[in-house]
């Protein structure tokens, strides 16, 4: 999988744009617990005040506050308080505009938790107690008492304060600020509703710009793996465009196109997740251990828990259904070969009735893949409810020792439901990374496969050193002790084949079956490297030429015809699309195929479906001849192509074909002797070995296999005659 990153090299700044985003994602999404926390703890349960840092004050609670102060607290806490306004009599002072909130409210808290107490006769239900004359105050006893007696007395009083948990203490003091503002007349609910309705539109902005920044990800994420699996079928696609005839078939035609298709398509649905997903889990994951540990550190434990629960079903999972995923490819390509054979093959398959067996054999094919792909989709749907109860589990956990902390003061419902989102968040991001695990074992098969094919390396290459083709020598194609076996095989194919096909000479080549005619041919294109000997064209080693220019100079028809999607002129332009329509009309006439064409919808822009199958085999031979004359090759190639020509149509096709090609080197491979008796020269081969060069008439009076080919097919009489 890490070979197939290399290729993202072009998106490097999609993929630290991605990075970057998902900090502030992570970032905005950790923030937002904090947020429900305030909601209910300061919002809900403080009624909207946030701390001791009373905002305004009635002059004789801050007078009572500051006699709990020490000189240096007092004079502080006077010079940040201003005259502001007067009710029912009472001076009321507000906190200065560049007041320190959070140092006065640590100054104004115990003060207020005091006086609370003390107001409330609760004292003694606290660890704070006061000894006072019945139908004394404290704030009357301080009063009365000297400087000393009153220093001791609170020195008293802050010893007691620090067992005291600091929840308590900011709520009795925030309780305290409430009965204050009711006191001189401030609509306490008002602060409340303000409160909360300032926090939603924080949280509501905050989710607002998380779900921006999450879509911006995927489009980025999405657009970079669209980007990365065209670069990957191009690669692919060029890699198999330059193969050889050997690497074709050790891969299979089926394979390749699944690795082009289904396997790249596996690769860009992972990146998709992989920047999404195994980036943002471990960052919100610390983070959120970080945030949770700030909450209550006395609660980790419970994380770890469930991290290794994640862990240990993942495990299972993973050692289950690893060794399926090698599995699911390698069956796809088995279906897409058997759907492949049946499709190509229907009209064999119709002719011998044997419809019941191919669907015997496709439904085999796609039993095996479903049956893979439900054990694989049973395991993953197992994976989810686990990770559910797990998640509830620890939710219960957490509510039950929260129950405690909140029972004891040590902590507030608020931070209880924080701690369950962050915790919540933390599992998230393992299960994450768990479904990832899920995902990533098929598509590093996928990715393997893909490489394996960009990395297999090429048997038909340039050289390093390429040399130009000799003028004087145009068109000749020369055999020198010319041996080839296929990789693997025990045995040649082609023995010690030495020959000369000169310019304007015709060379023909027959033999029975299997005795290695269009294997010879084949080495002209270089679609096949010799073994051994030396193999030239224009006086030069086509392995010491660019392929590029070689195949240029030659006109190949293969076997079977092959047409391309498109119009008739489409595909006889295809090997030149600088020829002009005249050029196009000639090559039909040669090819005697302008009388079915003049007869189509159309004419030359009539349309070719898929793989010819809208015209004859006859008929889409002729066109594939009229493609390589329209090239107006140096050397014309025809592996067998006159097959499915009639007689009189053969004959006629030929007599056009030799005006044309005078000065060009014609080789022709055939079954039939009338295609080729009037060759300048025919070339017999036996079980790839030359067994006799000559024309026809010298080689039926000197070459046995010729002369039993030829009666063969021919009477004495007709071979006579011809």
């Amino acid at each position: 999988m890490l070979k197939v990153f290399k290729y993202l090299k072009s998106s490097i700044f999609s993929v630290l744009a991605i990075i970057l985003l998902l900090f502030v994602q992570a970032y905005l999404d950790l923030t937002l617990p904090n947020y429900t926390s305030k909601i209910v703890n300061v919002g809900v349960q403080q009624g909207g005040i946030e701390n001791a840092a009373i905002e305004q004050i009635g002059e004789n609670t801050l007078d009572t506050l500051v006699m709990f102060m020490d000189n240096k607290d007092r004079e502080y806490i006077l010079n940040h308080y201003e005259k502001s306004d007067t009710y029912k009599g009472e001076d009321i002072y507000s906190l200065k505009e560049d007041s320190n909130t959070d140092k006065i409210s640590s100054i104004m808290a115990e003060p207020m938790m005091i006086l609370s107490y003390a107001s409330s006769n609760s004292s003694s239900d606290s660890n704070v107690s006061f000894d006072l004359p019945e139908g004394v105050t404290l704030q009357q006893a301080l009063s009365m008492m000297s400087d000393s007696d009153r220093e001791k007395m609170l020195q008293s009083i802050d010893k007691k304060i620090k067992d005291i948990p600091d929840t308590i203490v900011e709520q009795a003091a925030v309780s305290y600020v409430k009965t204050e503002y009711q006191r001189i007349g401030i609509d306490t609910d008002q602060i409340q509703t303000m409160y909360i309705f300032r926090v939603g539109l924080i949280m509501l902005g905050l989710a607002a710009a998380a779900m921006a920044i999450g879509i911006l990800i995927v489009f980025i994420g999405s657009r970079m793996a669209a980007r990365l699996a065209r670069t990957l079928r191009h690669k692919v696609f060029t890699k198999v465009v330059g193969f050889s005839k050997n690497e074709i078939k050790s891969y299979g035609q089926s394979s390749l196109i699944t690795r082009t298709t289904n396997d790249v398509q596996q690769v860009q649905m992972v990146v998709v997740f992989l920047f999404r997903v195994v980036f943002f889990a471990p960052i919100i994951g610390i983070g959120g251990v970080m945030k949770a540990m700030n909450t209550n550190a006395d609660m980790t434990y419970i994380i770890a828990i469930a991290v290794l629960a994640i862990l240990a079903v993942v495990v299972v999972l993973f050692a289950i259904a690893m060794p399926k995923f090698n599995r699911v490819q390698k069956l796809i390509d088995k279906l897409n070969l058997v759907t492949r054979e049946i499709l190509s093959g229907l009209p064999v398959i119709r002719a011998f009735s044997n419809e019941r067996h191919e669907e015997e054999r496709f439904e085999e094919a796609n039993k095996r893949l479903t049956k893979v792909n439900l054990f694989i989709n049973r395991a993953m749907s197992f994976m989810m409810p686990v990770m559910m109860l797990i998640m509830n589990f620890v939710c219960l956990i957490i509510v039950y020792n929260g129950a405690h902390g909140v029972d004891t003061g040590a902590m507030q419902v608020g931070d209880i439901m924080a701690y369950i989102q962050y915790t919540m968040q933390i599992i998230m991001a393992f299960l994450m990374i768990s479904m990832m695990s899920i995902m990533l074992p098929r598509a590093n098969v996928s990715a393997k496969r893909i490489m394996e094919i960009i990395e297999t390396p090429d048997t038909i290459y340039n050289s390093d050193h390429l040399v130009e083709f000799k003028s004087e020598a145009r068109g000749k194609v020369e055999f020198k002790n010319v041996s080839f076996r296929y990789p693997d095989a025990d045995y040649d194919v082609i023995t010690d084949v030495d020959l000369v096909a000169n310019p304007g000479e015709t060379t023909a080549f027959i033999g029975s079956t299997g005795s290695g005619k269009s294997t010879l041919i084949n080495l002209i294109p270089r679609f096949y490297d010799v073994t051994d000997g030396e193999l030239l064209v224009d006086g030069v080693n086509i392995k010491d030429v660019d392929l590029h220019e070689l195949r240029e100079k030659i006109g190949f028809v293969p076997q079977k015809g092959v047409l391309f999607t498109g119009t008739i002129k489409d595909n006889i332009k295809y090997g030149n699309d600088k020829i002009s329509d005249k050029a196009v009309e000639k090559a039909l006439d040669v090819a005697q195929a302008t009388e079915f064409v003049s007869k189509l919808k159309g004419a030359v822009d009539y349309d070719i479906s898929q793989g010819g199958t809208n015209v004859s085999g006859g008929q889409k031979q002729r066109l594939s001849i009229a493609r390589a004359i329209a090239k107006d090759p140096d050397i014309y190639v025809f592996d067998d192509s006159f097959s499915a020509l009639d007689f009189k149509t053969d004959a006629k096709l030929r007599g056009e074909l030799a005006k044309i090609t005078k000065n060009k080197t014609v080789l022709i491979v055939a079954q039939r002797i009338s295609t080729i008796m009037n060759a300048d020269k025919i070339v017999v081969l036996d079980e790839g070995r030359v067994v006799g060069i000559g024309t026809h008439k010298e080689l039926m009076k000197n070459c046995t296999v010729y002369k039993e080919i030829a009666l063969s097919q021919l009477s004495k009489e007709e071979l006579e005659n011809a």
